[in-house]
């Protein structure tokens, strides 16, 4: 087996705010029952996966979806504030509608007057993060358990992507996936936005 550790990013399932295109930040929603299913299913998929820690945001959505994935695979479930999303400031509660009429400016470039600046959440979710892979074995699965704005910037922080071109990678949907693998000193994109587990490659006898 390689040394090299992997880092799964998990965006948690869906809430009532996600449908209502609300702006979250850190005001704590729980997951819809859609969410709720999402997660189940997801969980049991990521399970086979076989993690070795697994680290959620304590945000209810995150922490509850964290949950399926800790009972279907018996690995316990850690917290870490540093996986929260993006502090919102006045724009939490807030539909995409409401932000583009009131900050017709900064609101394309997600520049939140009172918010929290994009650098402070790259700065902990990389900390998380290198926690997280301090308690997991060579070799081993890391799951990240959090939200789609501070997995994105989070995610491209590892990549070498400066944060403001985050916008390069794609987002990422309810209780979707993205996978890092560290080559040596760097971290590659091995998958992006998955909700199913790779299928082997076969190659043809021409190949």
């Amino acid at each position: 087996m390689s040394d090299a550790p992997r880092v799964l990013f998990w965006r948690h399932g869906r809430t009532a705010w996600n449908v209502e295109k609300r702006f979250q930040g850190q005001t704590d929603i729980d997951l819809d029952p859609v969410g709720h299913a999402q997660a189940e299913r997801a969980g049991r998929l990521l399970a086979t996966l076989r993690p070795d820690t697994v680290i959620a945001s304590d945000l209810k959505r995150a922490a509850d979806t964290a949950g399926y994935l800790g009972r279907s695979s018996g690995v316990p479930v850690e917290f870490d504030k540093g996986l929260r999303e993006r502090f919102g400031g006045s724009w939490e509660g807030l539909t995409a509608a409401e932000l583009a009429e009131r900050w017709p400016a900064e609101h394309p470039r997600m520049h939140i007057p009172d918010g929290e600046h994009i650098s402070e959440v790259g700065d902990r979710m990389v900390a998380a993060v290198n926690r997280g892979l301090a308690k997991t074995p060579p070799g081993g699965l890391l799951v990240i358990v959090s939200h789609g704005a501070a997995l994105r910037v989070g995610i491209s922080r590892m990549l070498g992507v400066p944060d403001e071109r985050r916008e390069l990678l794609g987002p990422l949907s309810n209780c979707c996936w993205s996978v890092l693998q560290a080559r040596g000193e760097t971290w590659r994109l091995m998958e992006h936005n998955a909700a199913s587990l790779p299928e082997p490659v076969v190659l043809s006898d021409d190949a």
